[in-house]
């Protein structure tokens, strides 16, 4: 039996290091530090992004930045501790995310994996994203990527 054992919100100025420092360690990898306390302090401040984090007793456990435009939302950088995957937090997260494209009345939402991540694209086809495009280059021109896309709607 499956205990939930943490909970979404909204992230606040002060998670903003923590969200850098987990991107830099569990996402951009090999690729350079962009997602920077500062990029994700203005991603804080933009009205069109919400920064969600998954917590556990403060913790942050995962977080998920998603950007939204008239039709379509895009998950920009998501990410779950490596202890905490395969325990329902990047589920709760993404669910979250795309509950939240659904009441702006948003039916597509989109998102990017490096092709090699062959986990992180296993768990997005099981959560109902199809992969659309290969996108040689990518990662700054380092690695290809992956292209995915789910119908909210569908």
């Amino acid at each position: 039996m499956f205990i939930r054992n943490f909970e979404i919100r909204l992230a606040c100025e002060r998670d903003a290091l923590h969200i850098a420092e987990m991107s830099r360690q569990l996402i951009e990898v090999g690729l350079g530090w962009s997602w920077t306390p500062a990029r994700v302090l203005r991603s804080l401040h933009d009205r069109n992004t919400n920064v969600a984090v998954a917590h556990d007793g403060g913790r942050i456990i995962g977080f998920g930045i998603a950007q939204y435009q008239s039709d379509e939302a895009h998950i920009a950088l998501f990410a779950v501790e490596s202890t905490r995957r395969r325990c329902g937090v990047g589920t709760a997260l993404i669910r979250w995310m795309e509950e939240t494209a659904l009441t702006a009345g948003i039916g597509v939402i989109y998102l990017e994996a490096r092709l090699s991540n062959v986990g992180a694209r296993a768990f997005y086809r099981k959560m109902g994203y199809r992969e659309v495009k290969l996108v040689p280059g990518m990662y700054r021109g380092i690695e290809a990527g992956v292209r995915l896309a789910r119908d909210l709607w569908a």
